[in-house]
């Protein structure tokens, strides 16, 4: 059989400034996740480590390492004197970057779920590495991208919200990753980096959005009025706004014995 691929680029083509990916089905029955790249392409599993790797008989080096903590602590009554090396800290690195390949590629096939088990899967390696690392180089090294991984998971959870039109809880999960990359910075010492944070930036521009598409409650608006009003001694239009907010709160009201019709929050 050959092993030339020259007909599978051929019949997709690479686009530049774009990540194209696809979902296919291996000759072994499970799901493949292809990347597009300018020349050739990227496969990994969807499932388990990327690239079908079993480290030490388990999924990733990650689950091995943390593994071993148990047993340390089981040996030893506490986790005093565990740590990683050098190079277990640079392969659990390198093993991070391949699970970056596929949220990437997950993302853009909207497979959010996906997204944010690969991404809160990172966030572990990062906390695992600053804990047990014996080199403060390889117990820092990760951080740098720490923010970018929190973006992206936020992105997918806020994504899965926006699906099932959740608005206000996608709203609500962006202000809590903006919350959680400034936290980061704020800990690090560099609060000047906030306002210049790319990653930051995305999402209240997300946020911008989804605030944009979340009903005004017309109740609200009136009473906003209606206290504007009042300050400024426009009284008479204070009376017809106090009589419009209680017309809308009576509308709004359930005949008697009828329980109020569930919002789609609630559906949710």
């Amino acid at each position: 059989m050959s092993m030339d691929i020259s007909h599978i680029l051929r019949d997709w083509p690479f686009e530049p400034g774009q990540v194209t990916v696809r979902r296919v089905k291996g000759d072994d029955g499970r799901d493949k996740i292809q990347m597009r790249l300018d020349l050739g392409l990227l496969q990994m599993e969807a499932f388990g480590r990327p690239d079908g790797q079993q480290p030490h008989g388990v999924e990733s080096l990650l689950d091995y390492h943390q593994q071993q903590l148990e047993q340390y602590r089981q040996e030893h009554g506490s986790e005093e004197g565990f740590h990683l090396d050098g190079h277990e800290c640079q392969l659990l690195r390198a093993e991070s970057l391949l699970y970056y390949h596929r949220y990437v590629a997950q993302f853009v096939l909207e497979d959010f779920d996906a997204v944010e088990r690969d991404t809160t899967r990172n966030l572990r390696v990062m906390d695992f590495c600053a804990a047990y690392a014996r080199e403060n180089s390889d117990r820092y090294q990760l951080e740098q991208y720490r923010p970018y991984v929190l973006m992206m998971r936020t992105r997918a959870i806020c994504q899965r919200h926006l699906r099932d039109k959740r608005l206000r809880a996608a709203l609500a999960e962006v202000h809590r990753g903006i919350g959680e990359i400034q936290d980061f910075f704020r800990g690090i010492g560099q609060d000047k980096i906030i306002e210049s944070s790319g990653e930051i930036s995305v999402l209240k521009a997300l946020a911008h959005e989804i605030r944009a598409e979340i009903p005004v409650d017309p109740v609200n608006h009136l009473k906003h009025a209606l206290a504007k009003a009042v300050a400024e001694e426009r009284y008479e239009e204070a009376a017809s706004l106090r009589d419009q907010i209680r017309k809308a709160a009576e509308d709004s009201s359930p005949p008697s014995g009828e329980a109020a019709p569930p919002t789609s929050e609630e559906k949710g």
